[in-house]
């Protein structure tokens, strides 16, 4: 069985991904042919495996196979792929990785920022990444929203394990590091680590052009009430 990890980049993939390791002792493997977050941060703490077969050997093995990916629902995706769909607030997961590109010196925050708001990457943009996951909504796509996974990340695993019926099983005393532990391998990746991020960190005039993509607007529409909380809200949304 194969079931995809989605995410737009910067919206908790990572973390996730070390909870079901740490509790259910599953690892997982990328769609791509370089995991750079392993290779950052070491594959013993995310629970990183090379990728063991082809997808569709994966689809028809006995066993779990965990696929991140970061990128929109392609040709890739069967309808019947089951999936974890995690979704965060568009404009704390673009501020967060424009502020990680720009670790590198020759890179500047607001052009970054600037990109990715324009979805000129392989991921493409915020909303259009989210919607192409979200619809049509069926019930072997689990949707986790972000906050709920860092509030109770135990918690958010098991409802992962019983609604697409996964036979993981938990590993006696398991337990999750916290943030502060995460921070203090890598304060650059495990940077801030809560919501509402973009409220001292995402400048007013690329605010406005968050809300100017359609696709944007209707999906923290469509992530249901208290998504689109933030600085403003009713002022710059459509």
């Amino acid at each position: 069985m194969l079931v995809w990890l989605a995410s737009f980049p910067r919206s908790g993939n990572t973390f996730l991904r070390i909870v079901l390791s740490r509790l259910y002792d599953v690892p997982a493997s990328v769609i791509y042919d370089y995991d750079g977050v392993a290779d950052r941060l070491g594959p013993e703490l995310i629970g990183a495996i090379d990728r063991p077969a082809s997808l569709d050997a994966m689809r028809g093995s006995d066993q779990v196979h965990l696929i991140k990916t970061h990128r929109p629902r392609d040709a890739d995706v069967h309808d019947d792929d089951r999936a974890i769909c995690l979704v965060r607030d568009g404009r704390d997961a673009l501020v967060s990785w424009a502020r990680q590109l720009s670790e590198d010196p020759d890179r500047d925050f607001r052009t970054e920022l600037t990109s990715l708001i324009a979805g000129t990457r392989g991921t493409r943009g915020w909303g259009v990444n989210v919607l192409s996951w979200l619809d049509p909504p069926v019930p072997h796509r689990f949707r986790l929203r972000y906050e709920d996974l860092i509030r109770d990340p135990a918690g958010a695993a098991a409802r992962i394990v019983a609604t697409l019926d996964l036979p993981w099983r938990l590993v006696p005393g398991a337990t999750i590091p916290t943030f502060a532990e995460l921070h203090a391998t890598d304060p650059g990746f495990f940077r801030r680590g809560h919501t509402g991020t973009h409220r001292d960190e995402l400048p007013d005039d690329l605010h406005d052009l968050f809300w100017s993509h359609p696709e944007n607007a209707t999906a923290m529409t469509r992530l249901g009430p208290g998504f689109c909380s933030g600085r403003d809200h009713s002022r710059r949304s459509p």
